[in-house]
């Protein structure tokens, strides 16, 4: 006779409310998760990660670096079945990526809004750490509204700090509140730090997704320059009466790019962009939007000594 392993199981509304949270959670978003694998163009796996579902015609959430650069990739259900998954698009900026699996019905999660979350709310991660697949772990959420940078370079906003353990593997798993919606989608710990995680949050998680189904990419602005961030000496700030202690130094300009039609030069400070000031490189990118696409928009910078007004027509990255 079979062993009956739900014996002697107590009942969610048995058990302490932290654990009844937790079990809520594990069980309405586990089904949805997945454990992507990617293959390389020799048919080797290349890398894993972590995925979630969110509708039942497949479509999947996960991170860009899971499967940057894959030939191939499947997703394996919590119930062991595979299936096929296809890259519908992926931004390296936000670090997210959306797959489109084979099947229809699939099990899928309910995603909620990462504007709502606060400090010290209960939350669980769900994933395939080191392989072992669709593993949970808890923990609180331990700040909101960082900052990280993306493999690309750019910084990503509106982060999702906790403490809720991840490990290789995790990434593109879903962060899951008490009351099993998704809020976002784990990205990075920090080592060697130890309760120190970031997750996407949802919000920016589907504002990219939305485009990358629609479009197959997320459109942005571009000026056709490269620059660093810089201090802006003393004397200048007072005498042109900058509130701002860095600007960013244009180290080179592209041929033919809006910025060089702008006639902006190397060697130039950017410290204002459209009324908003530049601190350096990562406020440059933030305003690199698709809206600003052929408008065009004031630029204010510092040229040797003196500031000049200029006015630029952002390009399509």
């Amino acid at each position: 006779m079979p062993l009956d392993v739900t014996a002697g199981v107590p009942p969610v509304d048995e058990l302490d409310p932290y654990s009844a949270h937790i079990v809520r959670a594990f069980e309405r978003v586990g089904p949805a998760v997945v454990h992507v694998i990617a293959f390389g163009a020799d048919g080797k796996p290349k890398g894993q990660g972590s995925g979630v579902t969110f509708t039942p015609d497949g479509y999947a959430l996960t991170n860009a670096h899971v499967v940057a650069g894959a030939a191939k990739l499947r997703a394996l259900f919590t119930d062991g079945e595979m299936a096929d998954a296809m890259l519908v698009g992926e931004d390296a900026d936000t670090d997210t990526a959306v797959l489109r699996l084979s099947g229809s019905r699939l099990p899928h999660a309910e995603l909620g809004s990462s504007a709502n979350l606060r400090v010290g709310q209960l939350v669980a991660a769900i994933g395939n750490p080191l392989g072992f697949q669709c593993t949970v772990t808890a923990g609180i959420v331990s700040a909101l509204g960082r900052s990280l940078r993306a493999p690309s370079g750019r910084m990503i906003e509106s982060v999702i700090q906790t403490d809720a353990p991840l490990n290789p593997g995790n990434s593109g798993g879903p962060l899951v509140s008490g009351a099993g919606r998704v809020v976002g989608i784990n990205t990075a710990t920090i080592a060697p730090a130890q309760g120190i995680c970031f997750a996407i949050g949802i919000d920016t998680a589907v504002w990219v997704a939305t485009r990358l189904m629609r479009d197959g990419r997320v459109r942005r602005s571009r000026l056709g320059l490269s620059g660093q961030t810089v201090p802006i000496d003393t004397r200048l700030r007072r005498l042109h009466r900058l509130t701002q202690a860095t600007g960013m130094l244009v180290l080179d300009v592209a041929a033919d790019g809006p910025a060089a039609t702008a006639e902006v030069q190397r060697g130039d400070v950017l410290v204002a962009f459209d009324g908003a000031l530049i601190t350096g490189v990562d406020d440059m990118h933030r305003m690199l939007t698709a809206e600003r696409m052929g408008q065009k928009v004031p630029l204010r910078l510092l040229r040797r000594a003196a500031i000049v007004e200029l006015a630029v027509v952002p390009g399509e990255a």
